[in-house]
């Protein structure tokens, strides 16, 4: 989901990069077996009031059948056989430990009705989302989010950083991202932000430094063997220093486009490597630096200021 220019983060848009596909997905999952008739799924859809249903053969999944493959069967008028012969087997997942944010991203990039969620451990099926899902889950998160809790923070940062008697305070920050580790991606980001909250800062800064942190560590994860997040919190200004050994980057303004990706299909396929990571960077950031050199590594500074955080110049 890219960030919109010029506008201020919303508590959704801070929401998908932390809620994960298991607290939203419907885990009460209506299956079907392989050797089911076609027959009986115009009453199985009918009766459970769902359009898709994942077949399942001993606990894993082998395929997805919708009411596009019973109405295209029934159109042909081909003859009765088992549902194994008009599913769709080339069934893309999701797993139930991803952030939110990349199964917004597969429903864009596939315009699927919905998603079988698998356990990663396991590969079993645990569950199934929609967009639906996703809509009602944010919706459930965003109660629980009070408007009273917020003024806590902002009133707690005030008087934290006042009570302190120095010529310059400045908190650091240090989180070590490992590469190609997709399983905790996006941990350190997740860290931060409870920091933040923590502290107190306003709720509108925290959403952006979440988000940058975020796909900055993605690109980490994607991209190279690992590297670190360093981050200075300071009273009227946050930096961030995300920096790694390796492979660098070969054409810098290239990568600045949105959509531009050099990410491998495979991870493409995951819901990861979509090109918009440093497009919303840029555009959480009130000023954001990107250097690199092929075969050295990568630089990226970011500077997000307290007050409105908005504008950004990148270099």
């Amino acid at each position: 989901m890219p960030v919109a220019m010029d506008e201020r983060i919303s508590k959704v848009q801070e929401l998908i990069y932390e809620i994960r596909v298991g607290d939203v997905m419907t885990t009460d999952v209506i299956t079907v077996k392989p050797d089911t008739p076609m027959s009986k799924l115009r009453n199985i859809l009918r009766e459970k009031h769902i359009s898709g249903t994942p077949v399942v053969d001993d606990d894993k999944l082998i395929g997805i059948v919708s009411i596009e493959d019973f109405i295209r069967w029934l159109s042909e008028h081909r003859p009765d056989c088992p549902i194994s012969e008009e599913m769709t087997k080339d069934v893309r997942t999701l797993y139930a430990d991803e952030h939110l944010v990349q199964a917004v991203n597969r429903f864009e990039q596939h315009g699927f009705g919905r998603f079988a969620v698998l356990d990663r451990n396991t590969e079993k099926l645990v569950g199934i989302i929609t967009k639906g899902d996703i809509i009602e889950g944010l919706l459930k998160k965003l109660e629980v989010c009070q408007e009273e809790e917020e003024e806590l923070y902002r009133q707690r940062v005030k008087h934290f950083f006042e009570d302190i008697l120095a010529d310059k305070v400045e908190l650091l920050f240090e989180y070590n991202i490992p590469g190609k580790d997709f399983k905790h991606a996006g941990e350190g980001a997740s860290r931060l932000k409870t920091t933040l909250r923590r502290l107190g800062l306003d709720p509108q800064v925290v959403r952006r430094v979440a988000i940058a942190t975020y796909e900055a560590e993605m690109n980490l994860v994607i991209y190279t063997e690992g590297g670190r997040v360093c981050v200075s919190v300071e009273p009227h200004e946050i930096f961030i220093r995300v920096e790694d050994s390796g492979p660098g980057i070969p054409d810098v303004n290239k990568a600045l486009e949105p959509g531009y990706s050099t990410a491998p299909e495979w991870v493409r396929n995951m819901g990861f490597g979509a090109g918009m990571g440093l497009n919303n960077i840029r555009k959480c950031a009130s000023k954001m630096v990107l250097r690199s050199r092929v075969g050295k590594g990568t630089q990226l500074h970011i500077r997000i200021a307290t007050g409105n955080g908005a504008g950004s110049d990148a270099e």
